[in-house]
Protein backbone atom coordinates (compact mmCIF):
# COMPACT_ATOMS: atom_id res chain seq x y z
CA UNK A 1 0.00 0.00 0.00
CA UNK A 2 2.87 2.17 0.66
CA UNK A 3 5.20 1.62 -2.25
CA UNK A 4 1.47 2.29 -4.31
CA UNK A 5 0.45 5.42 -2.45
CA UNK A 6 4.48 6.70 -2.69
CA UNK A 7 4.77 6.13 -7.01
CA UNK A 8 1.16 7.70 -6.99
CA UNK A 9 2.47 10.99 -5.13
CA UNK A 10 5.79 10.57 -7.16
CA UNK A 11 3.70 10.37 -10.39
CA UNK A 12 1.65 13.74 -9.65
CA UNK A 13 5.18 15.33 -8.70
CA UNK A 14 6.09 14.68 -12.19
CA UNK A 15 3.42 15.78 -13.80
CA UNK A 16 3.04 19.38 -12.21
CA UNK A 17 7.23 19.50 -12.73
CA UNK A 18 6.24 18.79 -16.19
CA UNK A 19 3.57 21.54 -16.51
CA UNK A 20 5.64 23.47 -14.53
CA UNK A 21 8.49 23.66 -16.85
CA UNK A 22 6.34 24.82 -19.75
CA UNK A 23 8.28 24.61 -22.99
CA UNK A 24 11.71 23.86 -21.65
CA UNK A 25 14.54 26.10 -20.43
CA UNK A 26 15.76 26.73 -23.79
CA UNK A 27 12.57 28.40 -24.83
CA UNK A 28 12.60 29.95 -21.37
CA UNK A 29 15.80 31.37 -21.93
CA UNK A 30 15.38 32.98 -25.49
CA UNK A 31 12.06 34.55 -23.68
CA UNK A 32 13.98 36.25 -21.05
CA UNK A 33 16.64 37.36 -24.15
CA UNK A 34 13.96 39.08 -25.61
CA UNK A 35 13.14 41.22 -22.42
CA UNK A 36 9.97 38.75 -21.68
CA UNK A 37 8.81 37.45 -17.99
CA UNK A 38 7.01 33.65 -18.75
CA UNK A 39 3.83 33.33 -17.71
CA UNK A 40 4.10 32.38 -14.34
CA UNK A 41 6.49 34.68 -13.71
CA UNK A 42 3.92 37.42 -14.88
CA UNK A 43 0.96 35.70 -12.27
CA UNK A 44 3.58 36.05 -8.97
CA UNK A 45 4.71 39.19 -9.73
CA UNK A 46 1.29 40.65 -10.44
CA UNK A 47 -0.75 38.81 -7.35
CA UNK A 48 0.20 39.18 -3.58
CA UNK A 49 2.90 36.79 -2.35
CA UNK A 50 1.55 33.58 -1.93
CA UNK A 51 -2.39 33.91 -2.85
CA UNK A 52 -2.00 32.44 -6.03
CA UNK A 53 -4.71 29.08 -6.59
CA UNK A 54 -4.08 27.33 -10.23
CA UNK A 55 -6.70 24.97 -11.98
CA UNK A 56 -5.90 22.48 -14.49
CA UNK A 57 -2.20 22.23 -13.86
CA UNK A 58 -2.51 19.36 -15.96
CA UNK A 59 -5.41 19.45 -18.33
CA UNK A 60 -4.33 18.39 -22.17
CA UNK A 61 -5.90 19.10 -25.39
CA UNK A 62 -6.68 15.85 -28.02
CA UNK A 63 -4.04 16.95 -30.82
CA UNK A 64 -3.59 18.14 -33.87
CA UNK A 65 -6.14 16.96 -36.50
CA UNK A 66 -3.36 16.79 -38.60
CA UNK A 67 -2.43 13.61 -37.21
CA UNK A 68 0.12 15.00 -34.69
CA UNK A 69 -0.86 13.30 -31.23
CA UNK A 70 1.83 15.90 -29.27
CA UNK A 71 0.28 16.84 -26.11
CA UNK A 72 1.23 19.28 -23.62
CA UNK A 73 0.75 19.58 -20.16
CA UNK A 74 -1.13 22.79 -19.41
CA UNK A 75 -1.97 23.12 -22.73
CA UNK A 76 0.05 26.58 -22.92
CA UNK A 77 -1.77 29.08 -20.49
CA UNK A 78 -1.81 29.36 -17.13
CA UNK A 79 -5.05 29.98 -14.80
CA UNK A 80 -6.33 30.68 -11.42
CA UNK A 81 -7.28 33.08 -8.78
CA UNK A 82 -5.41 35.37 -6.29
CA UNK A 83 -5.35 38.41 -4.65
CA UNK A 84 -4.32 42.11 -5.49
CA UNK A 85 -4.10 44.31 -2.44
CA UNK A 86 -5.94 41.24 -0.65
CA UNK A 87 -8.90 41.25 -2.86
CA UNK A 88 -9.73 38.51 -5.43
CA UNK A 89 -8.86 38.72 -8.91
CA UNK A 90 -8.94 36.14 -11.37
CA UNK A 91 -6.18 35.70 -14.36
CA UNK A 92 -4.87 33.55 -16.78
CA UNK A 93 -1.69 33.85 -18.67
CA UNK A 94 -0.76 32.40 -22.05
CA UNK A 95 2.61 30.79 -22.04
CA UNK A 96 4.27 31.63 -25.63
CA UNK A 97 7.35 29.00 -24.94
CA UNK A 98 4.39 26.36 -25.57
CA UNK A 99 3.07 25.89 -28.85
CA UNK A 100 3.99 30.09 -29.48
CA UNK A 101 1.21 30.41 -26.74
CA UNK A 102 -1.51 29.38 -29.43
CA UNK A 103 -5.10 29.03 -28.86
CA UNK A 104 -6.72 25.80 -28.90
CA UNK A 105 -9.84 23.74 -27.51
CA UNK A 106 -8.38 23.01 -23.96
CA UNK A 107 -6.51 26.24 -24.14
CA UNK A 108 -9.69 27.75 -24.28
CA UNK A 109 -11.42 25.78 -21.69
CA UNK A 110 -9.34 26.72 -19.09
CA UNK A 111 -9.83 30.56 -19.82
CA UNK A 112 -13.47 29.80 -19.85
CA UNK A 113 -13.55 28.12 -16.42
CA UNK A 114 -11.72 31.41 -14.89
CA UNK A 115 -13.97 33.80 -16.92
CA UNK A 116 -17.30 31.88 -15.57
CA UNK A 117 -16.12 31.41 -11.81
CA UNK A 118 -15.44 35.13 -11.93
CA UNK A 119 -18.73 36.12 -13.15
CA UNK A 120 -20.27 33.86 -10.40
CA UNK A 121 -18.05 35.18 -7.14
CA UNK A 122 -18.08 39.12 -8.59
CA UNK A 123 -14.12 39.66 -9.34
CA UNK A 124 -11.86 40.87 -12.23
CA UNK A 125 -10.56 39.14 -14.84
CA UNK A 126 -7.35 39.91 -15.94
CA UNK A 127 -5.94 38.27 -18.89
CA UNK A 128 -2.03 38.15 -19.99
CA UNK A 129 -1.83 37.75 -23.46
CA UNK A 130 1.32 36.46 -25.42
CA UNK A 131 -0.30 34.25 -28.54
CA UNK A 132 0.48 33.64 -31.69
CA UNK A 133 -3.56 33.79 -32.44
CA UNK A 134 -5.26 30.41 -33.38
CA UNK A 135 -3.39 26.59 -33.06
CA UNK A 136 -3.92 26.10 -36.93
CA UNK A 137 -3.33 22.28 -36.50
CA UNK A 138 -6.73 21.59 -34.55
CA UNK A 139 -8.97 23.38 -37.47
CA UNK A 140 -12.05 24.11 -36.35
CA UNK A 141 -11.94 23.61 -32.50
CA UNK A 142 -9.41 26.14 -32.51
CA UNK A 143 -11.77 29.09 -33.92
CA UNK A 144 -14.89 27.20 -31.96
CA UNK A 145 -12.52 28.21 -28.63
CA UNK A 146 -12.32 31.50 -29.61
CA UNK A 147 -15.85 32.05 -30.23
CA UNK A 148 -16.51 30.64 -26.33
CA UNK A 149 -13.80 33.10 -25.28
CA UNK A 150 -15.86 35.77 -26.99
CA UNK A 151 -19.40 35.11 -26.15
CA UNK A 152 -17.79 35.33 -22.06
CA UNK A 153 -16.51 38.44 -22.54
CA UNK A 154 -19.93 40.03 -23.39
CA UNK A 155 -21.44 38.24 -21.07
CA UNK A 156 -19.03 39.58 -18.44
CA UNK A 157 -19.22 43.05 -19.43
CA UNK A 158 -20.51 45.45 -17.34
CA UNK A 159 -20.87 42.80 -14.90
CA UNK A 160 -16.85 42.49 -13.83
CA UNK A 161 -14.28 44.78 -14.88
CA UNK A 162 -11.96 42.80 -17.46
CA UNK A 163 -8.47 44.06 -18.08
CA UNK A 164 -6.23 42.45 -20.81
CA UNK A 165 -2.55 42.71 -20.79
CA UNK A 166 -0.41 42.47 -24.54
CA UNK A 167 2.72 41.02 -23.81
CA UNK A 168 3.66 39.77 -26.95
CA UNK A 169 2.45 39.54 -30.59
CA UNK A 170 -1.06 38.88 -30.52
CA UNK A 171 -2.46 38.09 -33.85
CA UNK A 172 -6.18 37.26 -35.71
CA UNK A 173 -8.69 35.85 -32.67
CA UNK A 174 -6.05 36.74 -30.28
CA UNK A 175 -6.89 40.56 -30.46
CA UNK A 176 -10.48 40.69 -30.53
CA UNK A 177 -10.96 39.55 -27.33
CA UNK A 178 -8.57 42.31 -25.62
CA UNK A 179 -10.66 44.45 -27.63
CA UNK A 180 -13.91 43.73 -26.13
CA UNK A 181 -12.33 43.82 -22.30
CA UNK A 182 -12.75 47.71 -20.42
CA UNK A 183 -9.00 48.27 -20.53
CA UNK A 184 -5.69 47.10 -22.70
CA UNK A 185 -2.16 47.74 -21.58
CA UNK A 186 0.53 47.37 -23.70
CA UNK A 187 4.34 46.77 -23.29
CA UNK A 188 6.23 48.48 -25.73
CA UNK A 189 8.69 47.14 -28.20
CA UNK A 190 7.76 43.63 -27.35
CA UNK A 191 3.91 43.42 -27.52
CA UNK A 192 1.83 43.74 -30.96
CA UNK A 193 -2.28 43.61 -31.80
CA UNK A 194 -2.79 43.26 -35.30
CA UNK A 195 -5.78 41.30 -37.46
CA UNK A 196 -3.34 40.24 -40.27
CA UNK A 197 0.65 40.50 -39.99
CA UNK A 198 3.02 42.27 -42.07
CA UNK A 199 3.93 39.27 -43.84
CA UNK A 200 0.12 39.18 -44.89
CA UNK A 201 0.22 42.90 -45.05
CA UNK A 202 2.92 42.97 -47.96
CA UNK A 203 1.38 39.65 -49.87
CA UNK A 204 -1.87 41.60 -50.13
CA UNK A 205 -1.23 45.10 -50.53
CA UNK A 206 2.61 44.66 -51.72
CA UNK A 207 3.53 47.15 -48.84
CA UNK A 208 6.84 46.88 -46.56
CA UNK A 209 5.74 47.71 -42.63
CA UNK A 210 7.15 46.61 -39.65
CA UNK A 211 5.40 44.94 -36.69
CA UNK A 212 6.06 47.88 -34.41
CA UNK A 213 4.45 50.20 -37.33
CA UNK A 214 1.20 47.85 -38.08
CA UNK A 215 0.46 47.44 -34.15
CA UNK A 216 3.30 48.65 -31.70
CA UNK A 217 2.21 49.91 -28.77
CA UNK A 218 2.87 53.17 -29.58
CA UNK A 219 0.70 53.06 -32.88
CA UNK A 220 -2.25 51.61 -30.90
CA UNK A 221 -1.70 54.36 -27.95
CA UNK A 222 -1.57 57.68 -29.97
CA UNK A 223 -3.18 56.41 -33.08
CA UNK A 224 -6.13 53.43 -33.10
CA UNK A 225 -6.89 54.13 -29.05
CA UNK A 226 -7.12 50.20 -29.13
CA UNK A 227 -4.10 50.71 -26.08
CA UNK A 228 -5.20 52.63 -22.91
CA UNK A 229 -2.02 52.48 -20.84
CA UNK A 230 1.32 51.06 -22.02
CA UNK A 231 4.57 50.42 -20.35
CA UNK A 232 8.28 49.85 -20.98
CA UNK A 233 8.70 46.42 -19.71
CA UNK A 234 6.56 43.67 -18.40
CA UNK A 235 7.46 44.78 -14.51
CA UNK A 236 6.08 48.05 -14.84
CA UNK A 237 2.90 47.05 -16.70
CA UNK A 238 2.15 44.26 -13.95
CA UNK A 239 2.50 46.89 -11.52
CA UNK A 240 0.42 49.87 -13.30
CA UNK A 241 -2.25 47.02 -13.57
CA UNK A 242 -2.38 46.58 -9.86
CA UNK A 243 -2.70 50.16 -9.26
CA UNK A 244 -5.78 50.42 -11.83
CA UNK A 245 -7.45 47.49 -9.71
CA UNK A 246 -6.80 49.96 -6.61
CA UNK A 247 -9.41 52.27 -8.19
CA UNK A 248 -12.04 49.55 -9.36
CA UNK A 249 -14.91 47.68 -7.26
CA UNK A 250 -14.90 43.72 -7.98
CA UNK A 251 -18.20 44.02 -9.69
CA UNK A 252 -21.13 46.29 -10.51
CA UNK A 253 -22.94 45.17 -7.28
CA UNK A 254 -20.52 47.13 -5.35
CA UNK A 255 -18.65 50.30 -4.64
CA UNK A 256 -14.60 51.04 -5.40
CA UNK A 257 -12.70 50.67 -2.14
CA UNK A 258 -12.38 53.70 0.17
CA UNK A 259 -8.62 54.61 0.58
CA UNK A 260 -7.86 57.63 2.98
CA UNK A 261 -5.26 59.32 1.89
CA UNK A 262 -5.31 61.79 4.47
CA UNK A 263 -5.87 64.59 2.51
CA UNK A 264 -8.27 67.21 4.40
CA UNK A 265 -11.95 67.60 2.45
CA UNK A 266 -11.96 71.33 3.16
CA UNK A 267 -8.80 71.81 1.81
CA UNK A 268 -8.24 74.99 -0.15
CA UNK A 269 -6.07 76.11 -3.39
CA UNK A 270 -5.78 79.66 -3.95
CA UNK A 271 -3.28 79.82 -7.07
CA UNK A 272 -6.77 77.90 -8.88
CA UNK A 273 -8.25 81.84 -8.67
CA UNK A 274 -5.49 82.33 -10.86
CA UNK A 275 -5.53 79.25 -13.36
CA UNK A 276 -7.72 80.50 -16.14
CA UNK A 277 -5.63 83.52 -18.22
CA UNK A 278 -7.52 86.77 -18.33
CA UNK A 279 -7.27 86.66 -21.83
CA UNK A 280 -9.91 84.18 -23.18
CA UNK A 281 -7.67 82.34 -26.23
CA UNK A 282 -5.33 81.73 -23.90
CA UNK A 283 -4.46 78.08 -23.07
CA UNK A 284 -3.47 76.64 -19.68
CA UNK A 285 -3.29 73.47 -18.52
CA UNK A 286 -6.34 71.36 -17.21
CA UNK A 287 -4.01 68.88 -15.61
CA UNK A 288 -3.72 71.36 -12.45
CA UNK A 289 -7.02 71.60 -11.73
CA UNK A 290 -7.14 67.83 -11.58
CA UNK A 291 -4.35 67.42 -9.70
CA UNK A 292 -5.07 70.35 -7.26
CA UNK A 293 -8.95 68.59 -6.37
CA UNK A 294 -7.89 65.09 -5.65
CA UNK A 295 -6.85 63.26 -3.24
CA UNK A 296 -2.63 63.61 -2.76
CA UNK A 297 -2.53 64.68 -6.58
CA UNK A 298 -3.31 61.11 -7.43
CA UNK A 299 -4.41 60.94 -10.87
CA UNK A 300 -4.65 57.74 -13.08
CA UNK A 301 -5.25 58.52 -16.50
CA UNK A 302 -6.88 56.57 -19.01
CA UNK A 303 -5.34 57.44 -22.43
CA UNK A 304 -2.84 59.59 -21.90
CA UNK A 305 -1.76 59.58 -25.63
CA UNK A 306 -5.03 59.22 -27.61
CA UNK A 307 -7.39 62.13 -28.38
CA UNK A 308 -5.31 64.47 -25.67
CA UNK A 309 -7.82 67.32 -26.31
CA UNK A 310 -9.89 65.86 -23.55
CA UNK A 311 -8.50 64.31 -20.34
CA UNK A 312 -9.72 61.03 -18.79
CA UNK A 313 -9.23 59.11 -15.60
CA UNK A 314 -9.34 58.09 -12.47
CA UNK A 315 -8.60 60.00 -9.01
CA UNK A 316 -10.12 59.95 -5.00
CA UNK A 317 -11.82 62.56 -3.97
CA UNK A 318 -12.28 61.91 0.41
CA UNK A 319 -11.38 58.84 -0.36
CA UNK A 320 -13.56 57.87 -2.86
CA UNK A 321 -12.95 56.58 -6.46
CA UNK A 322 -13.78 59.11 -8.81
CA UNK A 323 -14.19 59.32 -12.81
CA UNK A 324 -12.50 62.28 -14.35
CA UNK A 325 -13.36 63.93 -17.80
CA UNK A 326 -11.93 67.29 -18.20
CA UNK A 327 -11.58 69.29 -21.59
CA UNK A 328 -7.80 69.85 -21.95
CA UNK A 329 -7.68 73.95 -23.44
CA UNK A 330 -3.53 73.27 -24.16
CA UNK A 331 -4.83 70.78 -27.09
CA UNK A 332 -6.64 71.72 -29.93
CA UNK A 333 -7.93 74.75 -27.39
CA UNK A 334 -10.37 71.64 -25.56
CA UNK A 335 -12.83 71.23 -29.04
CA UNK A 336 -14.61 67.91 -29.18
CA UNK A 337 -13.77 65.75 -32.17
CA UNK A 338 -14.84 62.09 -33.13
CA UNK A 339 -11.92 60.42 -31.11
CA UNK A 340 -12.30 62.46 -28.23
CA UNK A 341 -16.10 62.10 -28.08
CA UNK A 342 -15.33 58.54 -28.67
CA UNK A 343 -12.77 58.00 -26.11
CA UNK A 344 -15.15 59.80 -23.53
CA UNK A 345 -18.12 57.96 -23.98
CA UNK A 346 -17.04 54.81 -23.62
CA UNK A 347 -14.89 55.93 -20.35
CA UNK A 348 -18.19 57.28 -19.32
CA UNK A 349 -19.83 53.90 -19.74
CA UNK A 350 -17.72 52.13 -18.06
CA UNK A 351 -17.51 54.14 -14.81
CA UNK A 352 -21.64 54.44 -15.04
CA UNK A 353 -21.38 50.39 -15.14
CA UNK A 354 -19.48 50.27 -12.15
CA UNK A 355 -20.89 52.59 -10.11
CA UNK A 356 -17.98 55.40 -10.36
CA UNK A 357 -19.29 58.83 -9.73
CA UNK A 358 -18.58 61.37 -12.85
CA UNK A 359 -16.95 64.66 -12.66
CA UNK A 360 -16.82 67.36 -15.71
CA UNK A 361 -14.48 69.95 -15.61
CA UNK A 362 -15.82 72.17 -18.79
CA UNK A 363 -13.80 74.71 -20.58
CA UNK A 364 -15.24 73.66 -24.18
CA UNK A 365 -15.60 75.94 -27.51
CA UNK A 366 -17.22 73.83 -29.00
CA UNK A 367 -17.20 70.90 -31.65
CA UNK A 368 -14.10 70.54 -34.17
CA UNK A 369 -15.30 72.28 -37.59
CA UNK A 370 -14.06 71.00 -41.14
CA UNK A 371 -14.99 68.57 -43.92
CA UNK A 372 -12.64 66.10 -42.24
CA UNK A 373 -15.05 65.69 -39.20
CA UNK A 374 -18.23 65.86 -40.99
CA UNK A 375 -17.10 63.28 -43.12
CA UNK A 376 -15.01 61.33 -40.23
CA UNK A 377 -18.90 61.17 -38.60
CA UNK A 378 -18.42 63.84 -35.77
CA UNK A 379 -22.14 63.86 -35.57
CA UNK A 380 -22.53 60.09 -34.88
CA UNK A 381 -19.58 60.38 -32.80
CA UNK A 382 -20.57 63.23 -30.39
CA UNK A 383 -23.72 61.62 -30.41
CA UNK A 384 -21.56 59.09 -28.18
CA UNK A 385 -20.70 61.33 -25.84
CA UNK A 386 -24.18 62.59 -25.43
CA UNK A 387 -25.86 59.19 -25.14
CA UNK A 388 -23.49 58.41 -22.53
CA UNK A 389 -23.71 61.23 -20.54
CA UNK A 390 -27.50 61.40 -20.83
CA UNK A 391 -27.99 57.69 -19.97
CA UNK A 392 -25.67 57.69 -17.09
CA UNK A 393 -27.17 57.06 -13.77
CA UNK A 394 -24.62 57.38 -10.96
CA UNK A 395 -23.88 60.46 -8.92
CA UNK A 396 -23.08 63.60 -11.73
CA UNK A 397 -21.67 66.46 -11.48
CA UNK A 398 -19.93 69.20 -13.86
CA UNK A 399 -17.65 72.25 -13.06
CA UNK A 400 -17.64 74.99 -15.92
CA UNK A 401 -14.23 76.40 -16.04
CA UNK A 402 -14.32 78.62 -18.56
CA UNK A 403 -15.44 77.65 -22.31
CA UNK A 404 -19.34 75.93 -22.37
CA UNK A 405 -20.41 77.06 -26.08
CA UNK A 406 -23.54 75.47 -28.23
CA UNK A 407 -24.27 71.74 -28.41
CA UNK A 408 -20.82 71.00 -26.77
CA UNK A 409 -21.75 72.67 -23.65
CA UNK A 410 -24.85 70.62 -23.97
CA UNK A 411 -22.93 67.05 -24.34
CA UNK A 412 -20.45 67.88 -21.71
CA UNK A 413 -22.73 66.93 -18.92
CA UNK A 414 -25.18 69.91 -18.66
CA UNK A 415 -27.92 70.78 -16.53
CA UNK A 416 -30.03 69.95 -19.15
CA UNK A 417 -29.06 66.07 -19.71
CA UNK A 418 -29.98 66.43 -16.00
CA UNK A 419 -26.56 66.39 -14.46
CA UNK A 420 -27.20 66.27 -10.50
CA UNK A 421 -25.15 69.24 -9.64
CA UNK A 422 -23.31 72.03 -11.85
CA UNK A 423 -20.89 74.48 -10.67
CA UNK A 424 -19.37 77.56 -12.71
CA UNK A 425 -16.38 79.17 -11.72
CA UNK A 426 -16.83 83.49 -12.55
CA UNK A 427 -14.55 83.19 -15.36
CA UNK A 428 -17.08 80.71 -17.09
CA UNK A 429 -18.78 81.97 -20.14
CA UNK A 430 -21.85 80.25 -21.05
CA UNK A 431 -23.59 80.69 -24.42
CA UNK A 432 -24.63 79.69 -27.88
CA UNK A 433 -21.24 80.58 -29.39
CA UNK A 434 -17.98 82.72 -28.90
CA UNK A 435 -18.25 86.68 -28.52
CA UNK A 436 -16.68 86.94 -32.35
CA UNK A 437 -18.20 84.89 -33.87
CA UNK A 438 -21.79 85.61 -32.24
CA UNK A 439 -21.27 89.33 -32.88
CA UNK A 440 -20.37 88.60 -37.00
CA UNK A 441 -22.87 86.50 -37.06
CA UNK A 442 -25.85 88.93 -35.46
CA UNK A 443 -24.74 92.19 -36.28
CA UNK A 444 -23.21 91.57 -39.89
CA UNK A 445 -24.64 94.71 -41.87
CA UNK A 446 -24.15 96.85 -38.98
CA UNK A 447 -20.04 96.26 -39.21
CA UNK A 448 -20.05 96.12 -42.67
CA UNK A 449 -21.81 99.36 -43.48
CA UNK A 450 -19.71 100.94 -40.17
CA UNK A 451 -16.80 103.98 -40.97
CA UNK A 452 -15.20 102.13 -38.53
CA UNK A 453 -15.66 98.29 -38.30
CA UNK A 454 -12.89 97.22 -35.66
CA UNK A 455 -14.76 99.73 -33.08
CA UNK A 456 -18.19 98.06 -33.43
CA UNK A 457 -17.00 94.94 -33.90
CA UNK A 458 -15.23 95.25 -30.33
CA UNK A 459 -17.92 97.31 -28.57
CA UNK A 460 -20.57 94.32 -29.44
CA UNK A 461 -18.31 92.09 -28.31
CA UNK A 462 -18.25 93.42 -24.68
CA UNK A 463 -21.57 94.08 -24.78
CA UNK A 464 -22.18 90.14 -25.83
CA UNK A 465 -19.97 88.99 -23.35
CA UNK A 466 -21.35 91.35 -20.31
CA UNK A 467 -24.98 90.01 -21.63
CA UNK A 468 -24.24 86.22 -22.16
CA UNK A 469 -20.29 85.29 -21.52
CA UNK A 470 -20.85 85.22 -17.89
CA UNK A 471 -22.00 82.28 -15.61
CA UNK A 472 -24.58 84.69 -13.83
CA UNK A 473 -27.37 84.56 -16.21
CA UNK A 474 -27.78 80.71 -16.71
CA UNK A 475 -27.38 81.07 -12.55
CA UNK A 476 -30.22 83.54 -12.76
CA UNK A 477 -32.20 80.70 -15.24
CA UNK A 478 -31.43 78.03 -12.62
CA UNK A 479 -29.21 76.17 -15.07
CA UNK A 480 -26.47 76.48 -12.68
CA UNK A 481 -26.55 75.64 -9.45
CA UNK A 482 -24.10 77.95 -8.06
CA UNK A 483 -20.88 79.95 -8.75
CA UNK A 484 -18.37 79.10 -6.79
CA UNK A 485 -14.73 80.53 -6.02
CA UNK A 486 -12.08 78.35 -7.93
CA UNK A 487 -9.88 77.44 -4.45
CA UNK A 488 -13.23 75.74 -2.80
CA UNK A 489 -13.77 73.48 -6.25
CA UNK A 490 -12.33 70.14 -4.26
CA UNK A 491 -14.17 70.77 -0.58
CA UNK A 492 -17.66 71.93 -2.75
CA UNK A 493 -17.20 68.68 -4.72
CA UNK A 494 -16.47 66.50 -1.83
CA UNK A 495 -19.38 67.63 -0.28
CA UNK A 496 -21.39 67.08 -3.01
CA UNK A 497 -20.45 63.18 -3.47
CA UNK A 498 -21.24 62.80 0.12
CA UNK A 499 -25.00 64.16 -0.54
CA UNK A 500 -25.50 62.40 -3.39
CA UNK A 501 -23.75 58.65 -2.17
CA UNK A 502 -27.99 57.61 -1.66
CA UNK A 503 -29.04 58.54 -5.26
CA UNK A 504 -31.43 56.21 -6.77
CA UNK A 505 -32.23 56.64 -10.61
CA UNK A 506 -35.23 54.85 -12.32
CA UNK A 507 -34.49 53.17 -15.54
CA UNK A 508 -37.64 52.90 -18.31
CA UNK A 509 -38.44 49.29 -18.79
CA UNK A 510 -36.69 48.37 -22.14
CA UNK A 511 -34.20 45.51 -22.87
CA UNK A 512 -32.02 48.11 -24.04
CA UNK A 513 -30.89 51.41 -25.79
CA UNK A 514 -29.43 51.83 -29.43
CA UNK A 515 -26.47 54.37 -28.71
CA UNK A 516 -24.82 55.02 -32.06
CA UNK A 517 -22.15 52.98 -32.23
Amino acid sequence: MDVQYNRTIQTLERLRAESTAAGGPDKISRQHAQGKLTARERILLLLDKGSFEEFDVLKTGRGSALGDARTYLGDGVVTGHGNIDGREVFVFSQDFTVIGGSLGEAHSQKICKVMDMAVKVGAPIIGLNDSGGARIQEGVDSLAAYGEIFHRNVRASGVVPQISCIMGPCAGGAVYSPSITDFVFMVQDSSYMFVTGPNVVKTVTHQDITAEELGGAGMHAKKSGVAHFTAPNDILCLREIRRLISYLPSNNRQGAPILNLRDPADRIDPALDYLVPENTSQAYDMNVLIHSILDGAEFMEVHPQFARNIICGFGRMGGQTVGLVANQPAVLAGVLDTEASFKAGRFVRFCDAFNIPLIALVDVPGFMPGPDQEQGGIIRHGAKLLYAFTEATVPRISVIVRKAYGGAYLVMNSKHIHCDVNYAWPTAEIAVMGPKGAVELIHRKEIQTSADPETVLHDKMEQYRRTFANPFLAAQRGYIDDVIFPRDTRHRLIRTLQVLEGKKAARLDKKHGNIPL
